[in-house]
């Protein structure tokens, strides 16, 4: 990964992680409770892509198994966050932006409850029947509504914040992506292609001087 993606990713996955253990944790809602740290691994893998997804996941999840105050195994919810990371990379656009909303809002609800399964099942293997207590149906039925309606206000702003570093012009890497989408902007402004415009001022340059010539032609013969 690129030093921005790492610098990026960690801070936003450290923020996330305070937020939701030191606020979201201690709302007291029922069932679930509300998975910031998952909604920012969706947002990067939407970037970034599976790998990228599934390297964010796997370190965004073993942070949480060892921050206080975690009660379970380390490494269940970094395998858990780098599956999810990994799918959700798996579905990212090609052209990197999204039309509609309703694609990221299916991927958020489809990875609250897959999150929440895969986690029980894993508990399951462990030892671990809290999910049994508690009551899974409910706990994913909450879990896809807290996170669906937090999901507007973070993923929009990740997925942003990963595509303005992914576009840095100070990158060697980058350098070339970034005149494209300047390219790409004025074509889309004007509706004419920066490419088509520089061949047209060319003919028509040539067409001019071919008939300047034409014109100082005739006068000699004259």
């Amino acid at each position: 990964m690129r030093v921005n993606r790492i610098l990026l990713s960690s801070s936003l996955i450290v923020v996330a992680l305070v937020v939701q253990v030191s606020v979201l944790a201690r709302l007291h809602l029922p069932g679930a409770v509300p998975d910031l740290l998952l909604l920012v691994v969706l947002g990067l893998a939407l970037v970034y892509g599976h790998v990228g997804g599934a390297l964010v996941g796997f370190a965004a999840g073993l942070l949480a198994d060892l921050a206080p105050p975690a009660d379970h195994a380390v490494g269940r919810y970094a395998l858990v966050l780098c599956v999810i990371g990994y799918l959700a990379g798996l579905v990212k656009p090609e052209s990197g932006q999204v039309k509609t909303a309703a694609g990221p809002m299916l991927v958020v609800v489809a990875a609250a409850v897959g999150s929440t399964l895969l986690y029980a099942g894993v508990g399951a293997l462990v030892g671990d029947t809290a999910a049994r207590h508690v009551g899974l149906s409910g706990l994913l039925f909450t879990a896809a509504l807290y996170d669906l309606l937090l999901a507007p206000f973070v993923v929009p702003g990740v997925m942003a914040l990963a595509r303005r570093a992914e576009n840095d012009p100070l990158a060697d890497t980058n350098s070339t992506r970034s005149g494209d989408i300047s390219s790409g902007w004025l074509s889309g402004g004007t509706g004419l292609r920066i490419g088509g415009q520089r061949n047209g001022l060319r003919v028509k340059a040539a067409r001019a001087r071919s008939a300047r010539a034409g014109r100082i032609k005739g006068v000699k013969r004259l």
